[in-house]
C-alpha cells in the first residue's frame, strides 16, 4: 500500500472517531437538556452537523448510542478505581473513582442518568451485556487493588470478594438512579447533577454502614 493511501486511511479513521465522539457528546448534552424520550435521532444528528443517515452508520438506534456511552465509560472507571489511594476502602474507591471518571467526560455524572431508562442499565440482552461489562470492569479494578493489599489471599477468595464488592457497588448506583429518575421534577431539573451526586453518596453510605 502506498504511503499516501496509508495517510488517507489515517485521516479517515480520525474523522470517523471525531464524528462518533461528536454524536456522543451532543446526545449527552441534549438528553440532559430535553430528556431522553424527547430527543430524537434527527435532533441529535442536526445538532452534531450530520445527517440521520450518518448517525445510523455509527449507531443502529438511539438506545445503542446510550449503551455505547456506558461501554466507553467503563475503561475510564477501571483506570480511576485502580488508581485510587491504597488506604481507601473498596466502596470509597469505587465511589470516588466513579466521580473522577465522570469528570473526564462532557456532562460529568450526567452520563449515568440523562438517558434513563436505558441509562439505568435496563433488562434485555443488550442491557444485560452492558450491565455485566460495568460490573466486570469494577471487579477487575478491585481485584487488582486487593491483590496489592493482601498478596497472600488465595486468588479464588480474592476474585469472589472483588465480585461481591463490585456488584453491590453497581446495585448502589442503580438504586440511586431509580430514586433519581422516579422523583418529582425529572432529570430536566437544573440541579439534577448535584442531586444525583448526593444520592450516590447516600447509596454508598448505606453499603458502608452494612444497611444499618
Amino acid at each position: 500500500m502506498q504511503e499516501r493511501d496509508v495517510r488517507e486511511m489515517g485521516r479517515r479513521d480520525l474523522k470517523k472517531a471525531a464524528t462518533r465522539r461528536s454524536l456522543l457528546r451532543t446526545a449527552t448534552r441534549m438528553f440532559a437538556e430535553r430528556g431522553y424520550q424527547e430527543t430524537t435521532v434527527r435532533d441529535i444528528a442536526a445538532a452534531a452537523g450530520v445527517t440521520e443517515r450518518t448517525f445510523f452508520r455509527y449507531f443502529p438506534s438511539k438506545e445503542d448510542l446510550v449503551f455505547a456511552e456506558v461501554l466507553d465509560f467503563v475503561p475510564l472507571l477501571v483506570e480511576e478505581v485502580a488508581g485510587r489511594p491504597a488506604a481507601e476502602p473498596p466502596y470509597t474507591a469505587v465511589l470516588n473513582g466513579l466521580i473522577a471518571a465522570a469528570a473526564r467526560l462532557d456532562g460529568g455524572l450526567g452520563i449515568l442518568f440523562v438517558g434513563a431508562p436505558p441509562r439505568t442499565l435496563a433488562t434485555g440482552t443488550r442491557g444485560t451485556g452492558v450491565l455485566t461489562a460495568f460490573e466486570d470492569g469494577i471487579a477487575e479494578a478491585l481485584e487488582g487493588r486487593l491483590a496489592r493489599q493482601s498478596p497472600d489471599e488465595p486468588a479464588r477468595a480474592r476474585a469472589l470478594r472483588a465480585s461481591v464488592l463490585s456488584r453491590s457497588s453497581v446495585a448502589a448506583v442503580r438504586s440511586a438512579l431509580i430514586v433519581f429518575t422516579t422523583r418529582d421534577g425529572g432529570p430536566a431539573d437544573p440541579l439534577a447533577v448535584e442531586e444525583f451526586g448526593r444520592l450516590l453518596h447516600e447509596a454508598f453510605a448505606v453499603l458502608r454502614s452494612g444497611g444499618a
